[in-house]
Parts: C-alpha cells; structure tokens; sequence
C-alpha cells in the first residue's frame, strides 16, 4: 500500500480530527458529526476501489509499484 496522493490524505485526516473534536465538544449533533465521518471515509475508500479497477483517479492511498 503507496499512499499516493498526500494532499488529499492529510485534507481527509485533517477533516476527520475536526469534525471529531467537534463531535466531542458538543460543538455539533451527533448525526451530523457522523454523516460528515462517513462522508469523507466513502471518498477515500471510494477513490481506492477506482483506481483498483483501473479507471483515472488520483486516489488517496494506492496499490504497490513493483
């Protein structure tokens, strides 16, 4: 596993710790907080099956190159 795109990585993991801290502070509802998690986690993951598959993306997190 290459994390290929750091950019889109450290956007992802910086959004996550926000919305987390958000969550624990009470800053926002619980199902917002949540919704917003798995809306950055389905884009990440996302991003890898398409470029598993093949199809032009610049994913987060890549295969190996050999």
């Amino acid at each position: 596993m290459n994390l290929e795109n750091p950019s889109k990585a450290l956007i992802a993991l910086v959004g996550l710790i926000c919305i987390t801290v958000l969550l624990a502070v009470g800053r926002i509802p619980t199902e917002a907080g949540t919704g917003m998690i798995g809306t950055i986690l389905g884009y990440a993951v996302g991003n890898g099956i398409a470029a598993k598959q093949g199809k032009p993306v610049s994913p987060i997190i890549g295969a190996k190159k050999e």
